[in-house]
């Protein structure tokens, strides 16, 4: 069957509810959201068969909810946050910067009730690191979530189930995400492509401490809920007129978070999420490329985040209608919920800017109207029956939170979320190279001349790109094999006339830089090179370097690192040569969106991690191969897979390309046999 990438699939689809009074709702079971019926005359024998499947379908799980119980409070507006994002953790000074960090989310999303702190995809799998290591070898990880919870913002680590290929540990996977939750202090743990992590890892996880709630990415299983506090509502397509959560209507309680990660509008997601008193994920930087939300979207979620502080409890109250108090003939959709008595409506305009009637209800004698969304009083008309209709102007696609009060509410006038629905586009720069001119060839490089040089470059597209650019704008769910499909690109360059080193810096020129210049970098985690210390073999590539690293000795040197045009024009030529163990090359092409940074790889490594097409690229590449490596902080970046060589500026003129010159490598360095680059080494 052929998929159109750009509409739901029918397992995303809302699921019909049978309108019969005798049908067997087990149907239901697995839905994602209840499809509406369009007619509202449907609207009350719909509710009466949700309220039975829902009586029945409790009794059938003997389901009592007291792991409910143990969860303090509501999560409803959650980042996914790429652990190394650019507002989080300060590159030039190597320290995470929470603080800021969640000032700039209270200004652009009214704040976040929790945080899923993204570690490794998609750079696990460059050395035999796991993912538990990479969070690990954050020392100040445990700091960092108590900064989190310090303003109130829970915080969740990732689950990758499907890290099977790298390091393997003594114990099982859900001892050792019960130990990370522990060491972390951590209020729960996502499951990355998982529904549930029932079993052992809810028991392991209990052990450690009540309540640490298991987040499914995609519709939990009906049995799960029991267990499973929190879920995805990715890709969840509604009906026409707004459903209702599977999960949600289940059992109150239970918080799903809406998201569709590559859609440049959230409207769908905002108001399905409003009407059904769960949340959002806001996902700006998916996996090192940016899909920002637009200011009309922030301003929405920033209106909705002042009534789900205050108003939380309605919004898990069991005396939930849907679709309540419909007018006629209009686009504008509310849900009542009712607490302690008190009722409140969530409401949405599903069309353009309207100003009129937003629901008929009866009419509360001494009552003055609220909208506490737009912060205005809404005017109230008697209809006749004991019933009002109480609304005002409401923005196309706007949403509003009604309530009825004896006393003068002091509700601020807020911003209308009317704004800018354009997508807030990010360009990811090249960091410009340094120039450093030599008039005489160095020794141990060779020349290569410039001009116009038209590359083929070949990448994997998994969902990082290569650049900066959404691999799936505003598509539904991206399906493998397209999901990891080989991607070819032409790209047309103009080259200065430069020189290259013939083969990476070795550890014994690493060494002799650090023992010279006394060089630390900011952070030195990972770092074995202190005093000049010999690492590995001498005539070995250098490793375990981050860029800063390699620029330093390169600065140092008189040089600089080759641009990835330079690198791979050089290996297309045959004039690179790679010693043993192959390992990754850096190059100067360093690339920032502001937000996520990243460096360009070439050359491939000896080591590659299989068992999953999320990990890495890895084993030997040809020179038309790019691989986008993601910046890592605290010293993550540095690998035993990962080395480099310099590069200089050469006069454009008179100076001829004299090729590879004579190196004598026989000496104490060590005996580091190379061949001419052939995408391996021999």
């Amino acid at each position: 069957m052929t998929v159109n990438p750009y509409v739901p699939r029918p397992i995303d689809l809302p699921t019909v509810v049978p309108l019969d009074p005798a049908a067997d709702l087990s149907v239901l079971d697995e839905g994602k959201i209840f499809a509406a019926p369009d007619d509202p005359a449907d609207w009350p024998a719909w509710r009466a068969q949700l309220a039975r499947w829902r009586t029945e379908a409790r009794r059938r799980l003997a389901y009592d909810g007291g792991h409910y119980d143990e969860i303090a409070g509501d999560c409803l507006s959650v980042c996914l946050a790429w652990l190394w994002d650019e507002s989080l953790y300060d590159f030039a000074r190597g320290v995470f910067t929470v603080e800021s960090f969640l000032d700039e989310a209270e200004r652009d999303f009214g704040g976040f009730d929790g945080v899923v702190l993204w570690h490794a995809y998609p750079v696990i799998g460059l050395d035999d690191r796991n993912q538990f290591d990479f969070y690990r070898q954050v020392p100040e990880l445990p700091e960092v979530v108590r900064a989190f919870q310090a303003r109130g913002v829970r915080v969740f680590v990732d689950y990758n189930p499907w890290d099977v290929g790298t390091r393997r540990e003594s114990r099982a996977d859900a001892d050792e995400v019960a130990a990370l939750a522990g060491w972390l202090g951590v209020d729960g743990v996502f499951l990355d492509t998982l529904k549930e992590g029932a079993g052992e890892l809810r028991k392991t996880l209990d052990a450690v401490r009540p309540g640490i709630a298991l987040e499914g990415e995609s519709r939990v299983p009906l049995a799960r809920i029991a267990d499973h506090a929190m879920s995805w509502a990715q890709w969840f397509a509604d009906s026409p007129v707004p459903g209702v959560l599977r999960a949600k209507w289940f059992e109150r309680r239970h918080v799903l978070h809406h998201t569709r990660r590559w859609h440049r509008s959230h409207l769908d997601e905002l108001h399905s999420a409003w009407l059904n008193g769960v949340g959002v994920l806001v996902w700006e930087s998916v996996f090192g490329v940016w899909v920002g939300w637009n200011d009309r979207d922030r301003a929405l979620l920033r209106g909705m985040r002042r009534v789900q502080r205050d108003y939380a409890d309605w919004l898990r109250a069991q005396d939930w209608t849907p679709l309540a108090d419909h007018v006629p003939g209009t686009e504008v959709y509310a849900s009542r919920w009712v607490h302690d008595g008190v009722p409140l409506w969530t409401a949405v305009n599903r069309g353009d800017a309207y100003d009129g009637p937003w629901l008929v209800t009866g009419e509360r004698p001494g009552h003055r109207w609220y909208d506490l969304v737009g912060g205005a009083e809404l005017t109230v008309t008697p209809v006749g029956d004991g019933r009002v209709a109480v609304g005002g102007a409401l923005p196309g696609g706007g949403v509003a939170a009604v309530l009825a009060s004896t006393v003068d509410l002091p509700v601020p006038r807020n911003e209308p979320a009317d704004g800018d629905p354009n997508f807030p586009a990010r360009a990811a720069v090249r960091l410009a190279a340094p120039v450093v001119r030599r008039a005489d060839l160095p020794p141990k490089m060779v020349a290569v001349d410039g001009g116009r040089r038209e590359l083929l470059v070949r990448y994997r597209l998994r969902e990082t790109g290569l650049y900066g650019e959404a691999p799936y704008v505003d598509e539904w769910k991206p399906l493998p094999p397209r999901l990891h499909q080989q991607v070819t690109l032409r790209r047309t360059v103009q080259l200065g006339r430069f020189a290259i080193g013939e083969r990476e810096v070795t550890n014994a020129e690493y060494a002799e830089f650090v023992r010279v210049t006394g060089h630390r970098p900011v952070r030195t985690e990972r770092w074995p090179w202190a005093q000049g210390r010999l690492p590995g073999p001498a005539d070995a590539p250098a490793t375990h370097v981050e860029l800063a690293d390699a620029r330093a000795y390169a600065a140092w040197a008189g040089a600089r690192l080759p641009t990835e045009d330079e690198w791979q024009v050089a290996a297309e030529a045959g004039l690179l040569r790679r010693a043993e163990p192959l390992v990754w090359n850096l190059t100067e092409s360093e690339h920032t969106d502001g937000r996520t940074r990243f460096v360009i790889v070439k050359g491939g490594a000896v080591y590659r991690a299989d068992g999953s097409d999320w990990y890495l690229d890895g084993g030997p590449q040809p020179p038309e191969a790019s691989v986008k490596l993601l910046s890592l902080g605290a010293g993550l970046g540095r690998s035993p897979s990962v080395g480099f060589r310099v590069a200089v500026d050469l006069p454009d003129v008179g100076l001829p390309d004299i090729g590879l010159p004579d190196l004598d490598l026989s000496d104490a360095r060590g005996t580091g046999e190379t061949e001419p680059f052939s995408g391996g080494a021999s």
